[in-house]
């Protein structure tokens, strides 16, 4: 193998991540080795047909003379270097393929194992913005007998929810006032920050503090 032959096989697609481009080459290279291969066969054939393995003595052990000896054997030697050249060039495009078809199947799973994990952020991402209501209120104080202490409230209760008003509509405690004045005699649901449901009695005269 000659030095210039010998940097070309160093420098083989194996030697680093193999691409189409790279493939193509390879199969250029194979059919031009097969278009030489066939060009010395056809030395061969012109040659009265003597093909690899015709004998290149006449009966009497003398070289023919009917054939150019030169050119015949040239030709064979050629051939026997291209089919060695050939073979070696099948076993990369080989390589090659398999290492291409590997990387494709590697980045398809990776692609997908990717997918996998954005689609399961996004649904962390939904989750996490369903965020527990925000309370508007937090009780300082709690009268006797009053109607939120009836209902089991605490001091330092928050509450997210007092009838109709919540934290998307509260503005001030005249909201809540508003809700007592006109609820007088009924129920309304009151929740605290702890999502637990509570019903208040509504008697006639109801404290404004509750």
């Amino acid at each position: 193998m000659s030095e210039k032959e010998g940097r070309q096989s160093g420098s083989s697609p194996q030697a680093s991540a193999v691409t189409v481009t790279d493939i193509q080459e390879l199969i250029r290279r194979k059919e031009e080795i097969e278009a030489q291969i066939k060009a010395n066969y056809d030395v061969l054939e012109s040659q009265k047909g003597v093909g690899m393995n015709e004998p290149l003595v006449d009966c009497e052990g003398y070289p023919r003379s009917d054939v150019d000896l030169y050119q015949v054997r040239t030709a064979r030697h050629n051939i026997v270097c291209l089919q060695n050249d050939h073979k070696a060039v099948m076993k990369q495009v080989e390589e090659a393929l398999h290492q291409l078809h590997a990387r494709d199947k590697e980045k398809q799973a990776r692609d997908t194992a990717e997918a996998r994990e954005e689609a399961m952020s996004r649904d962390r991402g939904r989750s996490e913005g369903l965020s527990p209501p925000q309370a508007f209120a937090r009780v300082n104080s709690i009268s006797p007998g009053s109607p939120a202490s009836i209902a089991g409230l605490q001091v330092d209760d928050e509450i997210v929810e007092f009838g109709s008003v919540n934290t998307h509509n509260f503005q001030s405690l005249q909201n809540i006032g508003s809700v007592v004045q006109h609820s007088e005699g009924v129920s309304w649901g009151l929740r605290d920050i702890w999502s637990a449901t509570l019903e208040l009695p509504g008697p006639r005269n109801v404290d404004r503090g509750l």
